[in-house]
């Protein structure tokens, strides 16, 4: 009887702490749900939005070369797309929360070890390994956002935050290397972990299920279960296309100032400063949705930001430098919610979506990589031209995908 009394009195409190903690979650498809779901997505990830300053602070504070640099944010990256792959297929068999808290753990520990490593092979490694547990939970991410009503407007939020603190980390971390080297970059880095890791109980579980019921036959109910493979491939490919044109280009966009005789200091700034207004772009996703379809807002955006790549090469000229990365960031943080958005409807399931996480991590990589092996005596323009192309190659790639899906809205 005393054991039964026991045994219930412990089923109680455990009702009551379950009770607790449901109390305390947020609405699924609510504006915090959204903000969380954004910083749990830009946890292993937040370098990139730093990507700069990560290069700079690699070079002047750990004493890497500029390729050494890149290698060590390709291999972050290219760690990163095999995580978000996987999240393709361990998405339905894992208890996704549980998951990710294990991951933002993995991430606090790998960055503070970050902090004492100076040998750039040991360095390719371990941030290898840090990306490989980032992308998993980027990937994860993007499957839970495919749940949210209007995945655009939530895609929005995450490249609200993510160009809102990135721009902060770029104006910030560059002047605190030569004074604290390294970790003052790994340790921004750990914060940012640590408060998604606060955030996390608070968003609830989201259904796995799908949300397409009865005996609906429609076209689009038919392009939701079942994407075709032609659209999803190209849009895939577009999201690759986007992300390594733009971050080839904006992983040495303080040494290609510095090589055209711009100020540290001046460049900082500027890029900060285009990080922040950069959240006009995400905003006017989050404001809009698909209101104006998806194909001219994609297109147009696209191909401004390889008009104004190509500008680049006239960066000598301060207010170039400053008002092209100003409206590149727009039309960066501007596309990809709706590139990722056409993943999301694809596939209410999800799994197109950590796809297209895994896409964009390739894209990523591919671009400081491809940039670092053509990079010739600190010559730039290279780089620039093959921003251009890859941005006019991506805008052809998405109007299919994008035209397909505003037709059947």
């Amino acid at each position: 009887m005393a054991e039964q009394t026991y045994n219930n009195n412990q089923g109680t409190h455990l009702n009551q702490l379950s009770g607790l903690f449901s109390t305390i979650k947020v609405h699924p498809d609510s504006a915090w749900a959204r903000i969380i779901l954004a910083f749990l997505t830009t946890a292993g990830i937040f370098y990139i939005n730093i990507m700069p300053a990560v290069v700079n602070g690699l070079k002047e504070g750990g004493g890497f070369t500029s390729q050494q640099a890149g290698f060590v944010s390709s291999a972050n990256l290219y760690g990163a797309a095999i995580g978000a792959l996987a999240a393709v297929f361990l998405i339905k068999r894992i208890q996704w929360q549980r998951f990710a808290y294990t991951l933002l753990v993995i991430l606090l520990a790998i960055d503070f070890s970050c902090i004492y490593i100076s040998e750039p092979t040991v360095m390719i490694a371990t941030r290898a390994i840090h990306g490989l547990a980032g992308g998993l939970l980027v990937g994860i991410g993007f499957c839970i956002i495919s749940r949210t009503f209007e995945p655009d407007k939530t895609f929005g939020y995450l490249l609200l935050i993510q160009w809102g603190l990135g721009g902060l980390g770029i104006m910030y971390l560059p002047a605190l290397t030569p004074e604290f080297g390294t970790a003052g970059l790994f340790f921004a880095l750990m914060a940012f972990t640590a408060v998604s890791l606060i955030m996390l109980p608070f968003l609830p579980h989201y259904s796995i299920s799908t949300p397409v019921t009865g005996n609906q036959t429609t076209p689009e109910t038919v392009l939701i279960t079942k994407p075709p493979r032609l659209l999803l491939g190209l849009n895939l490919f577009a999201i690759f296309l986007f992300q390594a044109a733009n971050m080839g280009l904006f992983a040495y966009m303080i040494e290609l100032g510095t090589t055209d005789g711009l100020k540290i200091e001046f460049m900082s700034n500027a890029l900060g400063m285009a990080s922040w207004v950069a959240l006009f772009g995400a905003l006017l996703v989050i404001i809009t949705g698909t209101r104006f379809g998806r194909t001219v807002p994609v297109l147009v955006a696209t191909l401004v930001t390889a008009l104004c790549s190509w500008l680049l090469h006239f960066s000598g000229n301060d207010m170039v430098y400053l008002i092209t990365n100003i409206i590149i960031g727009i039309t960066w943080a501007f596309v990809l919610p709706y590139l990722f958005g056409i993943c999301a409807e694809l596939d209410k399931l999800g799994q197109a979506a950590a796809m297209g996480g895994f896409a964009s991590k390739m894209g990523l990589a591919s671009g400081p990589m491809v940039a670092a092996l053509i990079l010739q005596d600190e010559n730039y323009q290279q780089i620039i031209d093959f921003a251009v192309i890859g941005l006019i190659a991506c805008a052809a790639v998405a109007f299919l995908p994008a035209r397909t899906l505003d037709r059947h809205k």
